[in-house]
């Protein structure tokens, strides 16, 4: 009876060990996967809804609900400018629809800057800012930097032209100089639209620029030639005054200048000739 009796016994204490040990190993996966839920609501980013593009979107297209769709953006990305409603993208007041200014990717951000306001007009007249001006520079393969230019770029305008400062100067020429820096260009031919895919040769170039500046290019396309020079996405920098010539290019002006001192230097010896004392110039050694 006793030998029962211990059987029994150390099958329970058996049992409880193990029921024991079960249930730490339970613990233990409970609190792995716990501190694994908890890491992954730790790497949760909040989100807003935003309007992206469908499809792609062309310039001059008209901006309907069916070309955009809400999206989950993370909050602390989000483009200035989005829209975060179907009512500040088609506001209710109005039957008018926004057209695209600039060319939209598929799923890309719909921003204010690439679209007008509903019914707005699209030509160039929504591209000048407050107190600026068109002004359209005509341009050709070499002057145009070879067609690279698009709406939106900035760049550097030189004047090429004789300049006649003395009528009796026969040094008068060609100069070359910068008359206006970081110029931005609005339109292409008749394109003002970002989307071109090549290289195309422009005939003409309106650039946005102030009523003094106007004045100042439309003396110098009617006086000379105008020259355009691409500026850098990332270039802050400010060009300084810039004139070159004829001359200056190839140095003419520094070698006359060293035949005028050469000229001018003189040597001479002094011979006595009684109570007189003559002076006669003799050929200068170095």
């Amino acid at each position: 009876m006793r030998m029962i009796f211990g059987l029994v016994l150390l099958v329970g204490i058996a049992l409880a060990g193990g029921a024991v040990y079960l249930a730490k190993d339970r613990i233990a996966q409970y609190q792995a996967a716990n501190a694994r839920a908890q890491a992954a609501l730790a790497q949760v980013v909040a989100t807003k809804p935003v309007f992206v593009a469908e499809g792609p979107l062309k310039y001059g297209q008209k901006l309907t609900k069916e070309d955009v769709r809400a999206v989950n953006w993370p909050e602390d990305a989000i483009p200035e400018g989005t829209f975060a409603t179907i009512e500040e993208l088609f506001p209710e007041n109005t039957d008018e629809l926004r057209v695209v200014l600039r060319a939209i990717e598929k799923d890309e951000a719909i921003m204010a800057l690439k679209v007008t306001e509903p019914g707005e007009d699209t030509g160039l007249t929504s591209r000048l800012e407050r107190g600026q001006r068109a002004f359209t520079i005509k341009v050709d393969v070499s002057s145009g930097v070879s067609g690279f230019l698009r709406p939106g770029d900035k760049v550097d305008v030189y004047w090429t032209g004789r300049v006649n400062v003395n009528r009796d100067n026969d040094n008068n020429g060609d100069v070359t100089k910068l008359i206006e820096a970081g110029v931005k260009l609005i339109a292409i031919d008749q394109s003002a639209g970002g989307d071109l895919n090549e290289a195309t040769i422009a005939r003409t170039v309106t650039v946005s620029v102030s009523p003094q500046q106007v004045a100042g290019l439309a003396q110098a396309q009617s006086t000379g030639n105008l020259s355009l020079s691409l500026v850098g996405a990332e270039d802050d920098t400010v060009a300084s005054a810039i004139e070159v010539d004829q001359r200056a290019l190839l140095g003419i002006a520094s070698q006359e200048v060293k035949a005028e001192v050469a000229q001018e230097k003189v040597c001479t010896i002094r011979t006595r000739r009684g109570a007189e004392v003559v002076e006669l110039p003799i050929p200068c050694t170095n």
